[in-house]
């Protein structure tokens, strides 16, 4: 029985071994990636479409106006340019995040975001919110779009 316990441990560890260099190859990677990019697009997309009109495309609502004067009047940008670059940022770069085109750039302009949110609109909320989309962006800053990407696509295109 003492005999067994060397052969069983050796491959319980060839096994976890295994299923680690299949988890860390490119395409289960790369459907991770996916998820953290859709996710992160989602948090934003969500939010943009609440700043413009029903029914239009980038049409901003006189409401997201108001906010940005009152509400989130700590964010140290003139209201109107504000509420102009916050709404346009949260339509491009998810819809970036989701083909997968300038991902880290992306991801970038997100964190940046999050960080003006936490520091001049809404302090209170780091744990409970913020600090998750700080890690979504710090993945795709960190670790790229994945294979299942635009940028994947002009990376094997360009040979690099």
């Amino acid at each position: 029985m003492t005999r067994m316990v060397p052969v069983l441990r050796k491959k319980a560890i060839d096994a976890s071994d295994r299923l680690k260099e299949v988890l860390a190859s490119p395409l289960p990677e790369g459907l991770a990636l996916l998820l953290v990019r859709i996710a992160l697009a989602g948090i934003f997309w969500r939010s943009g479409r609440t700043k413009v009109v029903e029914g239009s495309a980038l049409s901003i609502s006189d409401s997201t106006y108001f906010l940005f004067e009152y509400e989130y009047a700590g964010v140290p940008v003139p209201p109107d340019l504000a509420a102009r670059l916050a709404t346009y940022a949260e339509h491009a770069f998810p819809l970036l995040l989701v083909i997968g085109l300038a991902t880290r750039l992306s991801a970038f302009a997100l964190l940046c975001m999050t960080l003006v949110i936490q520091v001049f609109v809404y302090p209170e909320a780091w744990w409970s919110t913020h600090i998750l989309w700080v890690a979504l962006a710090a993945i795709l800053i960190s670790r790229g779009s994945g294979v299942i990407s635009v940028d994947a696509v002009l990376r094997r295109r360009g040979g690099n």
